[in-house]
């Protein structure tokens, strides 16, 4: 069974990995997520400490992902995998954490992304999934994919293109300079409503959507002038 103490001791070894992290994914979204994600396991009933702890792991294979540009030795990178590893080796010295337990977490852990194609199969996998798309929404969300592009390789807030690459695959753009927020907006984050799981996660995506669709349209209002 997780004690208090367990979650307070992951909570201290994930940070680490933190550390020098770029502030779109640093230890502020994993404070955000938590939030999120409790708020939802309260109201879907689901295990509020696997959810806690799953979430203090979920990026921890982030700044790896990053600070190799997504690919290590020509083979691509996926950060969810990387944190499922790294988390199973943290796991295994908690001891009251039930074998039943440790499988859910690193479930959630590996099935948190939107892009790796795995469903989350668990109530908690679920919320984890939710909150961390969440938070890539609303005005947070369009702070962080302008904050993520500056910090990877476009140095440029627009291209003017990004409408007519919508339907692309995201990859062909990701850390290049290309990869500008509005690019991100169109092709992935004004997608994520429909991927939201829980029936109080897609109530809190339709607000966020909403803002997120005001934003741009005003953003790209003003680029033409008409504002």
């Amino acid at each position: 069974m997780i004690k208090k103490a367990d979650i307070e001791k992951i909570e201290k070894i994930a940070k680490k990995y933190f550390e020098g992290a770029s502030g779109c994914h640093d230890w502020s979204h994993i404070e955000r997520v938590r939030k999120l994600a409790l708020r939802i396991g309260k109201s879907e009933k689901a295990d509020l400490k696997i959810i806690e702890i799953a979430v203090l792991l979920h990026d921890i294979g982030r700044k790896f992902e990053m600070e190799n540009r997504g690919y290590k030795d020509g083979v691509k990178l996926c950060h969810a995998v990387e944190g499922k590893k790294e988390a199973q080796k943290i796991l295994e010295s908690f001891k009251n954490i039930s074998n039943e337990e440790k499988e859910n977490i690193l479930h959630c852990v590996e099935a948190h992304r939107s892009r790796n194609n795995l469903v989350p199969r668990t109530l908690e996998a679920k919320i984890v999934f939710d909150a961390d798309k969440l938070d890539t929404m609303g005005a947070i969300g369009i702070g962080r994919i302008f904050l993520f592009a500056g910090s990877s390789s476009a140095n440029r807030l627009y291209t003017g293109q990004e409408k007519q690459h919508a339907d692309e695959k995201f990859d062909k753009y990701a850390y290049t300079d290309k990869d500008t927020a509005p690019l991100e907006y169109e092709i992935k984050l004004k997608h994520l409503k429909n991927k939201i799981i829980t029936k109080a996660g897609k109530k809190m995506a339709k607000e966020r959507d909403r803002f997120m669709v005001e934003f741009f349209k005003t953003f790209w209002a003003e680029v033409e002038g008409k504002r």
